[in-house]
C-alpha cells in the first residue's frame, strides 16, 4: 500500500504562510483540532509548524514568540513522503524521526498530508483482515 492510496479522495490540507505569526497558526490548530500545519512560502514548502514548536519556543522566548512569524518557530526543512512510498516506509521514518506528520510531495508541489494516525489506522485493519482470513480458513480445513 502506498501512502498515495491512503491519501486518496482527501480534502485540500490546511496550510499557513511564512508571514502568518504564531498566534495566528495556533488559532488554526485550536479551531480545527489538529496537531500540525504545513508551512508555505507562496507555493512552496517551507516547514512544518507543530504544538511542539509551540512548546518548545514559549520556553525559550516566553509569551512575546505568539507575535513572531511562523518561520522562526517551524521546523525546517520538513520532513516528506512522495505518494509512491510505502506506508512500512513512512511509518518507519515517522518512528525515527520522532515526528507525526508527513506532507505527501509531487515534485516540488504538496499534494496531501498524512499522520502516523493514519499508517496505524491502515496497519490495524490489515492484521484484523488478516487474521479474521487465517480465522476462516482454519475453519474450513
Amino acid at each position: 500500500m502506498t501512502i498515495g492510496r491512503i491519501i486518496e479522495g482527501r480534502d485540500t490540507v490546511l496550510t499557513c504562510q511564512v508571514s502568518n505569526t504564531v498566534r495566528e497558526a495556533v488559532e488554526i490548530l485550536a479551531e480545527r483540532r489538529i496537531g500540525a500545519l504545513p508551512v508555505l512560502d507562496g507555493e512552496s514548502l517551507a516547514g512544518m509548524f507543530s504544538e511542539r514548536d509551540v512548546i518548545y519556543r514559549l520556553r525559550e522566548f516566553g509569551p512575546s514568540v505568539l507575535d513572531k512569524p511562523v518561520s522562526d518557530v517551524m521546523t525546517a526543512p520538513a520532513v516528506t513522503v512522495e505518494s509512491l512510498t510505502s506506508v512500512m516506509t513512512a511509518l518507519a521514518m515517522m518512528t525515527r524521526r520522532r515526528i507525526r506528520h508527513l506532507p505527501v510531495m509531487d515534485g516540488e508541489r504538496m499534494i496531501g498530508m498524512v499522520s502516523i494516525g493514519d499508517l496505524v489506522k491502515y496497519r490495524i485493519d490489515k492484521v484484523e483482515s488478516e487474521a479474521a482470513a487465517m480465522r476462516d480458513y482454519i475453519q474450513m480445513a
